[in-house]
């Protein structure tokens, strides 16, 4: 009997996993505002009343899905800002950490470029918070730098937002590339074609950004 609240509490989970990743394939498809937590439980094969055991609407449960797609880029962005040495170094690394994400996560990432902007305001604001999270990790991280000597606070913050739009510019990229070419043999050639056009560009686009910190003061 004293397990019990354990199994309990564990199929509880479960049953919550399983109603995001039921409503983040559904999302594939349509935007947040239009799903229904009706379609939801219905591909899990629960009854309605269950969601609200693990969610206020269909609105909490995106919340939940930005938290979910963004929460574990955090420690990754973090460990890429600490342990690179020199820009070169970093700006590689930022870009394979974001293809590798995009790779991993592509319903993720759909979800939060279609709901950045979305018609759900709850969720336009977590994602937002994400973002600033985000970014006041990178202007922390930037702060301990010398380079960022007789930088303010508020230079600080702003380059950290254009290195963080950047990510996020070059994750949608990532993923349109993918998108375009979902096939195997020459669309899988033609895949990898665009990914490394994508790649580039974004690693001109950070070099752009390096330079400019560097003669900021000036």
């Amino acid at each position: 009997m004293s397990h019990t609240p354990g199994i309990r509490q564990a199929q509880k989970q479960k049953t919550r996993q399983a109603l995001l990743d039921a409503a983040l394939l559904l999302l594939e498809e349509q935007s947040l505002s239009s799903l229904g937590l009706r379609e939801v439980t219905r591909a899990v094969g629960v009854a309605p009343t269950a969601f609200y055991r693990h969610f206020r609407d269909p609105a909490d449960l995106g919340v939940a899905l930005v938290e979910q797609a963004l929460d574990s880029l955090h420690g990754t962005i973090a460990t890429v800002l600490v342990a690179t040495d020199g820009d070169e170094e970093r700006i590689d690394r930022t870009v394979a950490v974001m293809a590798a994400y995009v790779r991993a996560h592509p319903a993720h990432v759909r979800f939060i470029a279609r709901e950045r902007h979305g018609g759900v305001r709850s969720v336009r604001e977590a994602v937002s918070a994400q973002l600033r999270r985000f970014s006041e990790e990178v202007a922390a991280a930037l702060a301990a730098e010398p380079v960022s000597a007789g930088w303010s606070r508020e230079d600080l913050r702003m380059l950290a937002d254009v290195y963080v739009d950047q990510m996020v510019m070059t994750a949608s990229a990532f993923l349109h590339a993918a998108e375009r070419h979902p096939g195997t043999g020459p669309e899988a050639e033609a895949r990898a074609e665009a990914e490394a056009r994508v790649a580039s560009a974004a690693r001109r686009r950070l070099r752009l950004i390096a330079l400019g910190r560097r003669h900021w003061l000036d």
